[in-house]
């Protein structure tokens, strides 16, 4: 479980392809500073097993899946992510809860300076947005952001100057690619009341007639 406040922004020091799977070695001396075998490690927001690390660096496996669902098939040597450690019990929990499971991903339409604010607009698909809210939380490559506008294929969220600067985004451009992640207690919320309208016999005759 992650919070979606990035750590630090590592960088794709070697990595090796298979026909649908990769390796993937990241430097970043602060991630790795209390790294075990088998942590979990978010690369831009995606969940990842630590295989193997040394005192720079850290090595995980991504599997055919995950390559085809997210934006990690675009990395190469070289690339910049951004990283975060699963959450500590006795920390702050400062963004919003993030699996590091990505529902998808968005296309960046346009980036907007308004003030001190960077706006961003994201084309999305429908089965995004269904689970989106206005002012609610959303992880964008890892990024624990709110969202300040939502469209059936499109959300607009908002960067402060720090998150903009100590963060992939800051870095991407127009029509690059970001992994998103919906709000997981939304998701729930959403599964359950669609699985409980198809099978329940409440209706709004029946809450009338009981006083509701």
């Amino acid at each position: 479980m992650f919070t979606g406040i990035v750590e630090d922004m590592g960088k794709v020091s070697a990595m090796t392809q298979g026909p649908n799977s990769m390796q993937l070695t990241i430097q970043s001396s602060k991630i790795v500073e209390d790294v075990h075998l088998g942590d979990s490690i978010a690369v831009n927001g995606v969940c990842l097993t630590v295989i193997s690390f040394t005192k720079g660096s850290f090595t995980v496996d991504v599997m055919p899946e995950t390559v085809k669902a997210t934006s990690i098939q675009s990395v190469r040597i070289g690339s910049v992510v951004n990283l975060e450690r699963a959450m500590s019990a006795n920390g702050r929990f400062g963004g919003h809860f993030v699996s590091g499971h990505v529902d998808g991903t968005g296309i960046i339409l346009r980036k907007q300076k308004r003030e001190n604010a960077v706006y961003i607009d994201i084309r999305i698909d429908e089965s995004i947005s269904k689970y989106c809210i206005p002012k609610g939380s959303i992880a964008i490559d890892g990024i624990s952001l709110t969202i300040f506008g939502i469209e059936k294929q499109k959300l607009t969220v908002s960067l402060i100057p720090h998150t903009y600067e100590k963060t992939l985004l800051g870095l991407k451009k127009e029509n690059d690619v970001v992994n998103i992640e919906n709000d997981l207690l939304g998701k729930y919320v959403i599964h359950q009341m669609e699985r409980n309208h198809s099978t329940t016999t409440i209706s709004k005759e029946f809450l009338l007639q009981n006083g509701f």
